[in-house]
């Protein structure tokens, strides 16, 4: 726990906002947790947790599962940090041609965006499959070994992109994962020429996935969108094929948001 949120120097409109936001965080970490882990795990008393989190349900913000101590972040928080996002209507946007992407192929369809020197999962549709890549909307990922990290990065301003990697740590996570920095600047080369980004089991084992970038009005990218296989379910033979598709649908989200020059390369 950050040792301020119990400084008794804080003053007390203070000291609760720091609670109330502590309590949101541990929240956002896991899909659930009781009244007692979270005591333990913030340093704060039980009658303390339980009053923020009542506080909290009658607005909205949290759910409490039936008939349990267990409570987690409600769809009214989702709601207010979609707002946070470059662009506000992205996600309605997107939706469709996401859902049509999830029906041809039958694998998860992912939206993501950037977030400090990460990814953002920001929308999904599942799998039709029940074998898939495990992901949920919030969960972050990390730029050098995700499609989605990949074209955020590669259609960067460079001296932007420069900032956002000196916070990145490239830390290898399977044996394909790419941890050099200067590995990752010809990777990005490749995406750009190439007009998509793959991700060759370098985040999880047996899993690959292809994404395109996603561009506003201004042409700067805000968006990636990938879809996700197993290794056993993807055909290499129709990868042309599905590159088209998620281009098409990445050039027609862009459209929508404004963008009139979706990138030759894309």
């Amino acid at each position: 726990m950050d040792e301020d949120i119990g400084d008794s120097k804080q003053p007390e409109s203070v000291a609760a906002v720091l609670k109330v936001f502590a309590i949101l965080n541990a929240l956002g970490e896991r899909t659930d947790i009781g009244i007692t882990d979270l005591s333990v795990r913030l340093a704060m008393p039980k009658a303390t947790v339980y009053r923020f989190l009542q506080t909290m349900k009658g607005l909205g913000y949290v759910r409490q599962e039936a008939d349990s101590e267990r409570y987690s972040l409600a769809m009214r928080m989702f709601e207010l940090g979609a707002k946070a996002l470059p662009s506000p209507e992205l996600i309605d946007v997107a939706k469709h041609p996401m859902q049509l992407l999830a029906d041809t192929t039958g694998e998860t369809v992912h939206l993501g965006s950037l977030i400090d020197s990460e990814i953002i999962y920001i929308h999904k549709v599942d799998s039709r499959h029940m074998l898939g890549m495990y992901s949920r909307i919030g969960r972050r990922a990390p730029l050098h070994c995700t499609a989605i990290g990949k074209v955020l990065m590669a259609w960067e301003h460079p001296q932007r992109r420069d900032l956002i990697l000196d916070g990145a740590v490239f830390e290898r996570f399977r044996a394909k994962t790419i941890t050099e920095r200067g590995a990752y600047l010809a990777e990005l080369e490749q995406v750009r020429r190439q007009g998509y980004a793959e991700d060759r089991e370098e985040f999880d084992d047996h899993i690959r996935c292809l994404g395109v970038p996603i561009f506003d009005r201004l042409g700067q990218p805000i968006a990636g969108m990938s879809v996700s296989f197993p290794t056993f379910r993807f055909d290499e033979a129709k990868a042309p094929e599905l590159v088209k598709r998620l281009q098409d649908a990445g050039r027609e989200i862009s459209a929508q948001l404004g963008c009139t020059h979706y990138p030759a390369g894309a």
